[in-house]
């Protein structure tokens, strides 16, 4: 929708609310925003409003070489960056020029962007305004042309206060989402209609909202509560972000490879890696720390945690796996042979229910499946885990929704946290640092990298006291 007033330049007038958003102006983004959206880009750099207001707290290097208070005057600013041409540029020392002693080797002034620089009267005013973009309807997790969100920018810059007040913009959004996604059916089928023709008029993809369990969300794939400008950059990066390719029956009906290291499906996803050894073998001690429990694992994939499991000798073992692949791999393993273990053959949907008719209860759960959304684990724990958890039992999952991005990971792992709640659940997380990926390759010939996080967040599961 276009709200700029009658014969005003659509360009000009965006370039107007980014410096305004940039000088944290309020009174002028009040009367801008009356007709224009909290949602323009800057065509350079791709910055929103969000951005702009974040990216001014930026101390921009490299810095020029030092030799006057003017050259520093020019390089130590908020916000180091023009908007076609518009400059944002805003002083932020406090105590004059730094002395010598802040000099890089090279003989450049070296001067980071700490709290140092930043007056509280302007850390107030960038807050200030963040918030108000957000309340007009500013998209908490639009990228800009180097791929970050208001949040990752924020995040990069140390300003904690701001990543926080970001990462609880997207917690609202996807909570409201959620909720709303349950009166999809009050719709009128005449407005849905009409909005699916309208989509297939200007050439845009149905708005997909993807968030399978096991793989990352790109920040600009989550669904949006406000209206977006569908402009050549905002659908490539939702096309990058659709997992539409990735769904469960696609998976259960592709050959897999696997190998000492990884589980990949016929796309070169990775199912299952051998990096996260570490984190099941810490998930098992936490979920069955004692011998002799009964032991349910949803998705056995390399069968990484059911090992750990193993190592403790429970009394039942049960494991729910739906791949063909998977469970041929099984049966070479001589995993049915195994003292304790029953192999069930099958979606946990059609597996669940039948134990919880036959009264079977567990001292330990672990959920972990692949090419499944959020919806469909959310399923699992509201409507089944209390059927089949016995008192003082302890459940868990693998915490990977999101984790392609520290702001997303958060923002579901809070979203994951409030749901768990109503619920009826506690949930404890540990923080397991994750190795460096990239450096050791492990993504080599993988499509897509699941993981792109320096820690993981391990949750385990209580029924509330």
């Amino acid at each position: 929708m276009n709200n700029s007033l009658p014969g005003s330049d659509p360009q000009h007038e965006a370039q107007l609310i980014l410096l305004a958003a940039s000088n944290h102006n309020l009174e002028t983004l009040r009367t801008l925003l009356r007709t224009g959206s909290a949602n323009v880009q800057d065509l350079d750099t791709g910055y929103t409003p969000l951005h702009s207001a974040i990216a001014a707290c930026e101390v921009s290097p490299p810095l020029s070489p030092a030799g006057s208070s003017r050259a520093l005057e020019d390089n130590v600013h908020m916000n180091g960056h023009a908007v076609n041409g518009l400059d944002h540029r805003r002083s932020v020392y406090e105590n004059g020029p730094e002395t010598t002693a802040d000099r890089a080797s090279n003989g450049n002034m070296a001067i980071s962007a700490g709290k140092k620089l930043r007056r509280p009267s302007e850390l107030e005013a960038v807050e200030k305004t963040v918030r108000f973009l957000l309340q007009n309807g500013a998209i908490w997790n639009d990228l800009d042309k180097n791929n970050e969100t208001p949040g990752c920018l924020a995040k990069r810059l140390g300003l904690s206060h701001l990543y926080e007040i970001m990462v609880d913009a997207g917690v609202r959004a996807e909570m409201l989402l959620s909720r709303l996604d349950g009166y999809e059916l009050l719709q009128d089928a005449d407005d849905e209609n009409d909005e699916e023709q309208r989509e297939q008029e200007e050439g845009l993809e149905p708005n997909v909202r993807s968030t399978e369990f096991r793989f990352s969300v790109n920040a600009a794939g989550l669904d949006q509560i406000t209206e977006i400008e569908h402009n050549e950059r905002a659908q490539e990066v939702l096309n990058e972000a659709t997992l539409a390719d990735v769904n469960t029956e696609d998976y259960l009906r592709s050959d897999l490879t696997f190998t000492s290291g990884s589980l990949l499906d016929g796309d070169k996803n990775g199912v299952m890696m051998a990096w996260e050894t570490g984190i099941m073998r810490r998930t098992a001690e936490l979920l069955a720390p004692d011998r002799g429990l009964r032991v349910l694992n949803i998705g056995h994939g390399m069968g990484i945690i059911d090992g750990f499991f193993q190592e403790n000798l429970p009394s039942t073992h049960h494991i729910i796996e739906a791949h063909p692949a998977v469970l041929e791999e099984m049966k070479k393993a001589k995993w049915v042979e195994k003292v304790g273990v029953m192999v069930h053959e099958g979606k946990w949907q059609d597996v669940v229910p039948q134990l919880i008719k036959e009264g079977t209860l567990f001292d330990a759960i672990y959920f972990d499946t692949f090419a499944e959304d959020y919806k469909k684990f959310h399923k699992f724990f509201e409507d089944n885990v209390d059927s089949l958890l016995d008192d003082g039992g302890r459940w868990g999952f693998f915490n990977g929704l999101g984790a392609d991005r520290q702001i997303c990971y958060d923002v579901y792992t809070k979203v994951v946290e409030i749901d768990l709640l109503e619920a009826g659940y506690d949930v404890e997380w540990e923080t397991i640092a994750v190795p460096d990926l990239d450096r050791t390759r492990q993504w080599e010939g993988i499509k897509r990298p699941y993981w792109q996080l320096p820690t993981y967040r391990l949750p385990i599961c209580t029924f509330i006291a």
